[in-house]
């Protein structure tokens, strides 16, 4: 293999990517501010309403060593999960080793917030660039992992529910959807023939259609039930871990409503935001988490605090490690890119 002269096109190409993403990078900045400060007025409304006094106090029971524990769970979580993703990535056939896959994995939390959380699909662009592989080959790897972690949080709901003394309404319709997307988005000939069908129907995007079955071709590399079993197996370590911070912080915010429940009520929140659509599950999610802490007989003064916190050592924290990591994963992608087309 030769090195050949740079393709002036291709330069051209790459020297407007650069220059494209920090106006990107800068509008997904505005975007989660936006977010946020959507947030922050809601959280100040309610603590308004419910008395600042009560609300400081709650949040000054939490301690810095308290406060780090919970990033650590949450920090359990992302581990776990992007050790799952690098193991589908190498079922997959893709020549990526575990500190790329790490980055790619931690870096596409930057884009949580986007709606139905289709930004996190700028890991198939970073693998493009840095494998060469096209969408349609990579698109497997998103879907494996989004219905593990379906598959996870059904089981740990079902499974919570069952040992909790109290059951959440809607909880168990919930599981069984969780359970039915997970399968319906790991089946290769049901997503083949859905795409056959939708083309059928529309008899338009010939080669988005195309494209699609193409995918569903890809995951049967991952039909192996021990594989399934193990990507189940660590999914659910790493979210019952952060299910485990919120049953500690009520603990120690003096609102011990049993770790079954405190859990059941952290999945279904988390799984109720996400089926708003709203980018992150934002508002939904922390409107759930209140409403079932006060089924639960806890105050507002401390569902309030608690929701925030929770919230911040989780979601947030994700995205800020995520900001911190995707201008690296941009880098070093667009670096293999340039070297790629030198070749």
């Amino acid at each position: 293999m030769t090195m050949s002269s740079t393709n002036p096109a291709s330069s051209t190409t790459a020297k407007q990517s650069v220059r494209a993403a920090p106006n990107r990078r800068l509008r997904d900045t505005f975007v989660l501010l936006g977010l946020f400060g959507l947030v922050l007025a809601g959280v100040i409304g309610l603590a308004a309403a419910t008395g600042w006094e009560e609300t400081r106090d709650q949040l000054m029971k939490l301690t810095l060593g308290q406060f780090a524990i919970l990033l650590v769970l949450s920090l359990v979580n992302y581990v776990f999960r992007g050790l799952r993703w690098h193991i589908f990535a190498r079922k997959l056939g893709l020549p990526t080793g575990l500190v790329q896959d790490l980055r790619h994995f931690l870096g596409g939390f930057a884009m949580s917030v986007t709606p139905g959380r289709v930004g996190e699909l700028v890991r198939m662009r970073w693998l493009r660039r840095e494998t060469g592989w096209s969408f349609e080959r990579t698109a497997p790897l998103v879907l494996i992992d989004r219905a593990s972690d379906l598959t996870a949080m059904a089981l740990i709901l079902g499974l919570a529910l069952a040992f909790s003394t109290t059951g959440i309404a809607g909880g168990l319709p919930v599981t069984i959807l969780a359970l039915i997307a997970a399968f319906a988005a790991t089946r290769p000939r049901l997503l083949a023939g859905f795409a056959t069908m939708g083309h059928r129907l529309t008899g338009r995007f010939p080669r988005l259609w195309a494209k699609l079955r193409r995918a569903a071709g890809s995951l049967s590399a991952f039909t192996s039930p021990t594989l399934i079993a193990a990507a189940a197996l660590i999914g659910v370590i790493g979210w019952i871990a952060e299910g485990y911070a919120f049953h500690l912080l009520l603990m120690w915010m003096g609102a011990d409503i049993g770790f079954a429940k405190a859990v059941a009520i952290f999945v279904f929140s988390t799984l109720a935001g996400g089926l708003t659509g709203a980018p992150g599950g934002v508002g939904g999610a922390e409107a759930a988490m209140v409403a079932l802490l006060a089924l639960e007989g806890v105050p507002l003064e401390t569902s309030l605090p608690a929701t925030i916190i929770i919230r911040v050592t989780t979601l947030w924290f994700a995205i800020g490690i995520g900001f911190l990591i995707f201008p690296i994963a941009e880098k070093f992608s667009l670096r293999h890119h340039n070297g790629l087309e030198n070749i």
